[in-house]
């Protein structure tokens, strides 16, 4: 019997690629996303399943779930993935602009969630993987929502070992660094300084860093990293994937709060 994992935001980027590398490991997908009939060639794959979902939505998750069960039968890996990214002063970002950046990142992950578990208790297996960031682990300016919303997603997924491991689902946590995605073009919500005037030349001397921060364009070795979670039957939670995120994360690990701060403020006025 072919392994069944669901994929949210499989339209583009890592879940794109992730929906990619199972199919080719002869896996049955479940490639969710909001608008599939924008989507020509993920449906043409076989044992390949587009189905319609908005994290927000409930009611579309329960039936993107109920649609994989009469399709397969079975969920066997799900892979939270859907997300985006908000830049701006805290100050300045509106009660949308803030409901709906902690709606799609922690709250829609943890409805899809709510919405896979049943079938994987009853299955007594599975495993669950939450596409976080180092931006889980550690910030760079102007982007709080963000941050809030991944560290609240890393704190979540530990935790959530002590509920679940007892009953034979692992919990992982893949974590990207920057990457030439649709995250920092089309996804991203610039919302920026709002006019005050305090934090226009930092905002602006930000963004234009970001144009030339290494990003890498191997987004396959993030698909990777998601098959290997899936895969390697090890209790290991985190997986961070490329080497600039890396070099971050072994800096965040080895210096305080303040000599990391320090180092990053220098590298992004340099």
């Amino acid at each position: 019997m072919k392994n069944t994992v669901f994929i949210t935001g499989a339209s583009s980027g890592f879940g794109r690629a992730a929906v990619q590398l199972f199919h080719r490991q002869g896996w049955n997908v479940i490639a969710t996303m909001r608008s599939p009939e924008k989507d020509q060639e993920l449906q043409l794959l076989d044992h390949v399943f587009v189905v319609r979902l908005d994290v927000t939505d409930v009611t579309s998750i329960q039936a993107a779930v109920e649609s994989t069960l009469k399709r397969f039968g079975r969920i066997d890996v799900l892979v939270n993935n859907a997300g985006y990214g908000t830049l701006g002063a805290l100050e300045a970002a509106s009660a949308e602009v803030i409901r709906r950046q902690v709606d799609t990142n922690l709250i829609g992950l943890i409805q899809v969630t709510q919405g896979v578990l049943p079938v994987m208790r009853k299955q007594r297996s599975g495993t669950i993987i939450n596409v976080s960031s180092v931006g889980g682990r550690l910030t760079f300016p102007f982007s709080t929502l963000y941050h809030a919303t991944k560290f609240a997603v890393e704190g979540l997924t530990e935790s959530l070992q002590y509920e679940l491991n007892p009953l034979g689902i692992r919990l992982k946590i893949v974590e990207p660094g920057g990457y030439k995605t649709d995250f920092v073009s089309r996804s991203m919500d610039y919302y920026g300084a709002g006019g005050i005037e305090d934090y226009q030349q930092a905002f602006d001397q930000f963004a234009a860093k970001l144009e030339t921060w290494p990003l890498s364009e191997n987004i396959g070795e993030v698909a990777e990293a998601i098959f290997a979670a899936a895969t390697d039957g090890t209790e290991q939670l985190r997986y961070p994937t490329d080497a600039h995120g890396k070099q971050l994360l072994e800096a965040r690990a080895q210096m305080d709060d303040a000599a990391f701060k320090h180092m990053m403020t220098a590298q992004l006025a340099g």
